[in-house]
Order: structure tokens, then C-alpha cells, then sequence
């Protein structure tokens, strides 16, 4: 079996390769454990949580085409939720929307300067025009 080239579009996902906890303040004092891995030597980057109920177990696939600046991300979880995400990593800004009919996402994030912290959010919005806050995210690094 030929092993794939790492893809050239990925480099800047690098920070986030690792294993991070991820506790959301709304949820109570649990955390899940988050692990972001190359898939095929670079080509691919998977995103698999773990996390106490209520919340679900998810994987998540990242790539991108060559001709966009914009990462796709395939969700599915234990709940056997599929969701297809638009995503972009800028210096340390983390940026993942869905536009589906009655209910569209947005998450923001920001890495520390360090690279050990990741505080994020998401929202939400039923018609597309109405957003409200959903919950926050604190990440840390772990390994």
C-alpha cells in the first residue's frame, strides 16, 4: 500500500494535534477528552471526543479543496447526528459555521499565545437571522 504525502493545506491545523480536555462551564464540573491525530501520514485530520452524558461521543474528519481557503468537517456522533461544517484555523482564530435549515451553528475560538488554551463558543439560530448564545468551551492541552 502506497502511504499518502501529508497535505500541505493541514499545516496550519498543527497546533491543535494533541490531546486536550474540554470542560463546558453550563455542564457542570465534567470534562471530555479531545484528541486531534493526522490520518494517513497528514492527509487527514481526525477529531475524536469522549465525553460524560449527556454529552455525545463524536469523530470528526477535516480537509480541505485545493481550491478554497475553507476546511470541510464531517461530524457524526453516538447519537447518530451527521453534520458537514465549514471551518478556518487563522493564527490562532478558530472559525466552524453550519447553515442548515432550522438550525444553524457557529463556533469561535481563540489559542492562547502559548498553545495550551483554546476559549471558545457556539451559537445558535433557528431562522437564520435570530442568533443566541449556546455555551463556552474551555480547552487545554494535555499532550
Amino acid at each position: 500500500m502506497t502511504s499518502l504525502p501529508p497535505n500541505p493545506a493541514l499545516e496550519p491545523l498543527a497546533p491543535l494535534v494533541g490531546e486536550w480536555t474540554v470542560r463546558v462551564p453550563a455542564f457542570g464540573e465534567g470534562e471530555a477528552a479531545v484528541t486531534y491525530e493526522w490520518l494517513e501520514g497528514g492527509a487527514f485530520l481526525r477529531i475524536h471526543s469522549a465525553a460524560p452524558p449527556p454529552v455525545p461521543t463524536a469523530t470528526q474528519l477535516v480537509s480541505r479543496d485545493d481550491s478554497s481557503d475553507v476546511y470541510t468537517v464531517l461530524y457524526y456522533d453516538s447519537r447518530g447526528v451527521s453534520r458537514v461544517y465549514q471551518m478556518t484555523f487563522d493564527n490562532g482564530l478558530w472559525k466552524m459555521w453550519r447553515n442548515a435549515p432550522g438550525f444553524d451553528q457557529r463556533f469561535s475560538g481563540t489559542l492562547s499565545d502559548d498553545g495550551r488554551t483554546i476559549q471558545a463558543s457556539w451559537s445558535k439560530s433557528l431562522d437564520n437571522e435570530t442568533w443566541e448564545h449556546d455555551f463556552d468551551l474551555i480547552y487545554t492541552k494535555v499532550a
